[in-house]
């Protein structure tokens, strides 16, 4: 079996790595940018930390600031008719998931206008060319969209949200500065960070793990244990910590792909227009209760990586719960909804989320296969 990793060309780390911009830009020869974001982040000032280095870098831009969380099929193409229309040959991207996936696409349409209808990109799309060049931004620490090879838009028009896979639409340099972090409020630190968790224990454990992932996942489960508390408290060593530990996880996942948590979390979404971080939280702990007799000795490594004691030496199955109690309580901790009625989730529309999450292109990675009326019950579970 061959395993594949693929990575960003360039990153940078730190407080202040966002300076490195004008010469990455420079350095590769672009001539304009065009900077993909959303109004809310230009409103706060923080994507203005970025077009003020542009500005004085003398770097010509166009803002397209018309990007909403869980980004639609509409809001690509819209973006591709903004970017064709500004000439500009290099994207920025700036914010969470949602600017970064929707530059993601952006950028694979510009080179592979054959795709632009934008749901043919569903899956693993037969791009032929690589991404227009992106510099991407995270500003939250949470999705790591900034160096995976996947992106997730709603399509409206069928109620659901699709995940393309493709290793055309990395991009090419990323800027993890948790500078840019630091104005996240409670919620919204509190729900990436669980996201970010959940890439590393699913990315740990999905079927298709491997050595080097399984180093990478398990360091980022360590540094968001002893971290996301205070990160979500507003302490600047938490988020610059939060904001490594997402990377690295999605440094792993990327390669190897999720589970189930993820392939509910999508239609709760796409249903509901739920913050996908938010989905994600609130099903971890019990999706993992539901694949712990099949992760082998996982848990266990889980367990100590969260810092239970005696974890090493205890039965398997108290190993397993343990690992399962920290997550409850970490997720507990930061304030997370302990049941998706409270997210506005329907009784009567389970059956048909559910076969959406048995369709999402994560749910086959899970240890544990699974059925519609499995995913019902977890759901109902959680009502």
């Amino acid at each position: 079996m061959t395993n594949r990793m693929i990575l960003n060309e360039t990153s940078y780390h730190g407080k202040g790595a966002i300076g490195a911009i004008p010469e990455e830009f420079n350095a590769r020869g672009f001539k304009k940018a065009a900077v993909i974001t959303d109004a809310a982040l230009i409103k706060v000032g923080v994507a203005t930390k970025v077009t003020d280095l542009l500005t004085a870098a003398g770097i010509d831009f166009d803002i397209y600031d018309g990007i909403v969380p869980n980004p639609t099929v509409d809001n690509v193409k819209d973006g591709v008719a903004f970017v064709k229309n500004s000439g500009a040959d290099v994207l920025i991207a700036i914010g969470g998931g949602s600017p970064i996936d929707t530059a993601k696409a952006i950028g694979i349409i510009l080179t592979n206008p054959e795709f632009s209808d934008v749901v043919s990109l569903e899956g693993v799309a037969d791009t032929k060319n690589p991404s227009l060049p992106i510099l991407a931004v995270p500003t939250t620490s949470g999705t790591a969209a900034e160096v995976t090879i996947n992106y997730v838009i709603t399509d409206k028009a069928k109620h659901r949200k699709f995940v393309a896979v493709d290793p055309h639409d990395v991009p090419i340099a990323a800027f993890v500065d948790s500078n840019m972090m630091m104005g996240m409020p409670k919620a919204l630190c509190a729900a990436t960070g669980m996201d970010a968790m959940t890439h590393a224990i699913e990315g740990f454990i999905t079927k298709g793990a491997w050595e080097m992932t399984d180093m990478l996942h398990i360091k980022a489960i360590a540094i968001i244990g002893q971290n996301l508390r205070a990160s979500v408290d507003g302490d600047p060593h938490g988020r610059e910590e939060m904001a490594l530990a997402q990377y690295i996880a999605g440094m792993g996942f990327s390669n190897v792909g999720l589970g189930l948590v993820h392939g509910m979390a999508h239609p709760l979404s796409a249903w509901y227009n739920i913050p996908h971080g938010v989905a994600c939280a609130a099903l971890l702990p019990t999706v993992m209760k539901y694949n712990k007799a099949f992760t082998g000795e996982k848990y266990r490594q889980i367990a100590q990586a969260l810092g239970v004691a005696d974890a090493e030496s205890m039965s398997i199955e108290a190993a397993r719960d343990a690992a399962c109690d920290a997550i409850d309580q970490l997720s507990q901790d930061v304030g997370i909804p302990a049941t998706i009625s409270e997210l506005g989730v329907q009784a009567a529309d389970l059956p048909s989320i559910a076969q959406d999450a048995l369709n999402d292109v994560c749910t086959p990675g899970n240890p544990r296969d699974t059925s519609v009326e499995e995913i019902v019950a977890i759901y109902q579970s959680l009502m």
